[in-house]
């Protein structure tokens, strides 16, 4: 062979290794389906600071899937579904889903609670193969995918993300309302740091300067030193990148020194334990949404029934955790029966990246998914708390 033909064949070969990564294929595991049953684990805090959002998403799962069984199951399997405690702690989480994958041998991971505990557990479910399907977080990591590192394929979010809905709800704001000086009050982690991203980037695109910046500690419950700062600081809305008692404890602050200001929560706030518990501290905080959140005496249709149903049988107001849970699995359970009968871990990939929509009994903006997109929606609600409850303000946006 000459040197030249050597030569280009080396070339050839070089050129070849640099394009394997792309073109390597992903590995989806066949684990966990029967010709009569498809087994899936989820892992939520049970028992921890956020049990209260843990157990509902369970509850909502595990009525999803009783209801799928008793309508024959998806193309005749019944769902068994597993739910291990992870108490809001990320190495119970990585033990959790170690336990799910190698004993219960689980298809797929459903509805998981929590950013970080997310996070430590996703690459153990991606190196087995295990699809991670609509987790509760709306992190950037659980749907942006790297196109070189073909496990990352198996990550899939249906919820609105951090960044994105912040950014349409502050545009609405400033947009409709007219204020001059935003500011923010964020938590100091990962969630926090999304929400300021939302609300530094929108600024930034719009040319407003933001009128003052500040963060708390996780698990913090004195915020005066941060509303006092932002009073001085002259802002007129506040947006906050906070849960539930943090959202409570910065409004009561700003009662406390008679500042009369316009609050925007991010979507961790649109839930219904803020109103219930913050009582008229809350009234009038406005906040970013993915749907309408229904109330028993409002309510219509499916989502009336599904309302009644839940109550009766958690003996429990359901909340909008238990709704993202029942969706959680509702959605799986729909592009499962898309993948057909002779269902298999690439036939459910193939099937979520298909562009086909699912929608909810809620509301919610379609889900809808692609090859290179992985997270369903980024379209926003913009609610408010009057008397007492969540009311539609704005619906549709975008930033």
């Amino acid at each position: 062979m000459s040197t030249s033909f050597r030569a280009l064949g080396l070339a050839v070969s070089a050129l070849g290794l640099i394009h394997l990564p792309a073109m390597a294929q992903t590995k989806v595991t066949n684990e966990g389906i029967s010709p009569t049953e498809i087994v899936l684990g989820s892992h939520q805090d049970l028992s921890g600071p956020i049990k209260g959002w843990g157990v509902p998403v369970a509850n909502g799962l595990k009525m999803a899937a009783e209801e799928i069984n008793a309508a024959g199951g998806i193309q005749g399997r019944k769902i068994r579904l597993i739910v291990e405690d992870s108490g809001y702690d990320p190495k119970r989480a990585v033990l959790a889903s170690q336990k799910l994958i190698e004993r219960d041998k689980i298809f797929a991971m459903i509805g998981p609670m929590g950013s970080p505990t997310v996070l430590a557990a996703q690459d153990i479910l991606f190196d087995a193969g295990v699809l991670q399907l609509f987790p509760l977080t709306a992190a950037e990591f659980t749907y942006r995918f790297d196109p070189a590192k073909p496990q990352e394929r198996l990550k899939f979010n249906n919820l609105l993300p951090y960044v994105e809905s912040t950014r349409a709800a502050l545009k609405y704001m400033i947009d409709a309302k007219g204020f001059k000086k935003p500011c923010i009050m964020h938590q100091d982690d990962e969630y926090g740091k999304s929400v300021l991203d939302g609300f530094s980037h929108q600024l930034e695109a719009m040319k407003v300067a933001a009128a003052s910046v500040t963060s708390y500690k996780r698990g913090a419950s004195d915020f005066s030193a941060q509303v006092a700062k932002m009073k001085a600081d002259g802002c007129d809305l506040v947006v906050l990148g906070t849960v539930i008692r943090e959202t409570i404890g910065a409004m009561g602050e700003a009662k406390k020194l008679g500042w009369d200001v316009t609050f925007l929560g991010a979507t961790p706030t649109n839930v219904l334990e803020v109103p219930a518990l913050g009582k008229d501290i809350v009234e009038g905080l406005y906040a970013a949404g993915n749907f309408e959140i229904p109330y028993e005496d409002t309510a219509k249709g499916k989502a009336k029934d599904w309302l009644a149903n839940y109550k009766k049988q958690f003996g429990s107001e359901p909340n909008t955790q238990a709704i993202i849970g029942y969706n959680a699995m509702m959605t799986f359970a729909y592009y499962a029966d898309k993948a057909g009968k002779d269902l298999s871990g690439a036939k459910m990939l193939e099937a979520l990246e298909a562009g086909d929509t699912f929608q909810d009994i809620f509301g919610s903006p379609p889900t809808k998914f692609s090859k290179t997109n992985h997270l369903a929606t980024t379209v926003t609600q913009v609610q408010q708390i009057r008397n007492g409850r969540w009311v539609l303000t704005k619906d549709s946006l975008s930033f």
